[in-house]
């Protein structure tokens, strides 16, 4: 259990490493990226997912994702025992990516007065603000996430390929559901580097957001025990 629990946290790591630096490189002043938009940001993370998985799938599972742990665990494609062990391993991953990438762009938080754009790099925030909405938002995307990755665990995917594909979903859900949210559906994406945040001497930082970090949580992981058993009710 713990060399898989080792890759989440390395693939975690990879894949907070290389998607918040995508939008630290759009978003921070005098970045040479400034401006690139969304269509880079989500070509980032999907990527990002990408890799990530390459550099776990050979110690483990590569989840990368609590809310695909609990998801698979709730339909008996995973064991409870490692529940816990896998979430903290993912949570403790995107925290230490998001230490990274504040060292990465050290000098870019003092050129960045907004204290929204510096929490954009690290933490999802909402477009429009409604709990219930970006609630939604979440649930949604992340049901999506969780039914495709099953549907190609029953298909003809090489093992080679699978995470290619599953960048190519991730960057396909960014294009057409993430502009409400930014998309976290993983509370480790999100909770680990918000947590980096609250902790870090950013220059210009502003709070964290706390009141509104429950959404990118609790959205994620019901909405991915909802694409799970979708999925499961399909013959």
């Amino acid at each position: 259990m713990w060399t898989e629990a080792l890759g989440e946290l390395v693939g975690t790591f990879i894949l907070v490493l290389l998607g918040d630096g995508v939008v630290a490189g759009v978003s921070l002043n005098k970045s040479k990226a400034q401006g690139a938009g969304w269509i880079a940001i989500t070509l980032g993370w999907g990527l990002a997912v990408t890799l990530g998985v390459y550099s776990a799938a050979f110690m483990g599972p590569a989840h990368l994702n609590p809310a695909v742990t609990l998801a698979f665990a709730v339909i008996g494609k995973f064991p409870w025992a490692w529940v816990a062990p896998f979430i903290i391993a993912q949570i403790l991953g995107g925290f230490l990516a998001g230490v990274v990438v504040w060292i990465q762009y050290y000098p870019h938080w003092a050129a960045t007065d907004d204290p929204a754009t510096t929490l954009g790099v690290f933490a999802t925030g909402p477009a429009i603000r409604s709990y219930f909405a970006n609630f939604i938002s979440e649930f949604i995307g992340t049901a999506v996430l969780i039914f495709g990755l099953l549907a190609f665990s029953r298909g003809k995917w090489t093992d080679g390929l699978n995470p290619i594909g599953v960048g190519i979903l991730i960057t396909a859900i960014g294009l057409s559901l993430g502009g409400t949210t930014g998309y976290a559906i993983n509370p480790a994406r999100d909770l680990g580097p918000r947590l980096a945040h609250a902790v870090l001497p950013i220059a210009n930082k502003g709070d964290s957001d706390w009141a509104y970090s429950w959404v990118p949580i609790i959205g994620p992981f019901l909405g991915g025990i909802a694409g799970a058993l979708i999925f499961v009710l399909l013959p």
